[in-house]
């Protein structure tokens, strides 16, 4: 038998080892917008005012070409924090909580809690409700239960006065503090949760995984008045020239924006569904309040960002999807088009402190953040999935950014892909059941697409919901996009062709690219 002091002598220096190892540890922070697309300063906008994340992607490594795995918030947010696509996880809607219908998957704040790190949610990381059983998967991603604003139930109520004084559930709302439950919005109370929190760590041994989640840009665009007062709706008129559906559309690529058509003060502009159009006066008050939301955003961050150590703290900023702002003449996202998926995606860390705003190219996916930050972090690398990945707990199907970052000559010279996907209940844009957000037993079509560097190819397919299955031959619609020419995605040039080589090696690559 061992000496009981040698025992001891023994646990106190696992535990000073432990200390030593979790206090070099760099802490990791992830800040998560909702429905940003890249409307930055950084990104080359020229009518946003976003000095604050401006600043912060100097240091950082800047993404152009990041994307979501789907255009919707709960199938995005799960398959960003698992590693897994939508198809992997069977989530494309709000109802369903991957655990118990698809497998056991590790998350990213599950993963590091896992390696000895404190994990902690702020606002809205998962989406809430059944996809993350009503818990937002706590215990097992977090070490404490995630904070949610007192506010964050009033975010769909009537609070936005209009001239008579009346409650409205208005669209575009912004307001006087004064007037709004507790003086607040969700926003700002997370801000100053997430500031307190650091405050509260600052001279902890152990190393945290934090993760902000915002409410905004997110519908309704509800923000303290003074913001809208820095855009003037003027110079959204000319935004876009898109007032029509393409003609060359197909149907089922088409999102009705439902869920704005639903808020008060749209209802009196009385758009005809499905393909309106919103008039150019109201389409221009609708941007400008996004960029004002956007502004509002920019400046929380800031104020987040001055309480974070740069020198012992990884970052990563991004979105859950974008969002269109009448291009297409559609509103809203619950799309396959580039304004609906792409993201802005900067990268800051400690190991990389000389670095100033490299941008990247290549094409990236939200997958890629959770083998990206492990490999940040020095800890150990999450494999790549296999074919029957529901066995397979911990795992990616993304890639890690962090040979990109290092500019290996061998991942350089490879060309990415990024691909996501969309389901419809039909051919045609419906209000019931909701086209835009239909509910996995009514989804009989979905569409997949295949972004490039230089082209975008989606194909609708046939599918069964009671099996995930899809059926290639049976196509609903084709779309392709050359980026080189037009990157707003205004002319299908699938039927063209000069472009049928090309169509014809995009298809074969997506099919391959969804079946492996």
């Amino acid at each position: 038998m061992l000496p009981r002091n040698f025992l001891r002598n023994l646990f106190v220096l696992f535990g000073s080892m432990l200390e030593i190892c979790c206090s070099a540890r760099h802490n990791v922070v992830m800040v998560i917008f909702d429905d940003l697309r890249p409307a930055l300063g950084a990104y080359a906008d020229p009518l946003a005012q976003t000095p604050n994340l401006d600043r912060f992607a100097k240091g950082s490594f800047q993404f152009s070409r990041a994307y979501s795995q789907q255009a919707l918030c709960a199938p995005s947010r799960n398959s960003l924090l698992t590693s897994r696509r939508p198809d992997t996880l069977h989530l494309y809607d709000f109802y369903s909580y991957w655990r118990s219908t698809s497998g056991n998957y590790t998350t990213l704040p599950q993963y590091f809690k896992s390696q000895g790190y404190h994990s902690y949610g702020i606002g809205k990381i998962f989406h809430p409700g059944i996809s993350s059983n009503n818990s937002d998967d706590y215990p097992l991603s977090w070490s404490v239960p995630v904070f949610h604003p007192k506010t964050e139930r009033y975010m769909n109520s009537p609070v936005c006065p209009d001239k008579m004084g009346i409650l409205k559930r208005n669209l575009i709302c912004p307001v006087d503090l004064k007037t709004q439950p507790h003086k607040t919005l969700p926003d700002i109370e997370s801000v100053n949760e997430a500031i307190h929190f650091l405050q509260k760590r600052s001279k902890a041994k152990q190393p945290y995984f934090l993760a902000l989640g915002f409410h905004k840009p997110h519908i309704n665009l509800r923000f303290p008045k003074e913001y809208i007062e820095r855009f003037r709706a003027e110079d959204f008129l000319n935004y876009t020239n898109d007032k029509y559906k393409p003609y060359d559309m197909p149907k089922v690529a088409w999102n009705p924006y439902t869920d704005i058509r639903k808020r008060d003060d749209v209802k009196r502009w009385h758009t005809p569904f499905p393909y309106g159009p919103i008039k150019k006066m109201p389409s221009a008050k609708i941007r400008q309040a996004y960029y004002a939301a956007v502004s509002y955003v920019d400046d929380l961050f800031g104020k987040f960002m001055m309480e974070v150590d740069l020198k012992n703290t990884i970052v990563v900023v991004t979105s859950d999807h974008g969002w269109s702002l009448g291009e297409h003449a559609e509103w809203a996202k619950y799309s396959n088009f580039e304004v609906a998926l792409r993201v802005p995606l900067l990268i800051r860390s400690p190991d990389f402190a000389a670095i100033q705003n490299q941008v990247i190219h290549q094409c990236t996916e939200l997958l890629d953040i959770f083998p990206t930050l492990v490999e940040l972090a020095h800890l150990p690398a999450i494999p790549k999935c296999q074919a029957g990945a529901a066995q397979q707990l911990t795992c990616t199907q993304g890639k890690s950014l962090l040979p990109l970052m290092k500019e290996d000559p061998i991942v350089g010279d490879k060309e990415f892909h990024a691909l996501s996907q969309y389901p419809r209940p039909g051919k045609m844009p419906t209000q019931h059941p909701n086209s835009d957000k239909p509910k996995l037993k009514n989804i009989k079509i979905m569409g997949y697409t295949l972004r490039t560097i230089k082209f975008r190819y989606t194909l609708w397919v046939d599918f069964k919901p009671t099996n995930f299955s899809k059926d290639w031959s049976i196509i609903y619609g084709e779309e392709l996009y050359d980026h080189r020419l037009n990157n707003l995605e205004e002319v299908n040039l699938a039927k063209w062709p000069q472009f049928n080589d090309i169509r014809l090696e995009l298809k074969e690559k997506l099919i391959q690219a969804v079946t492996k």
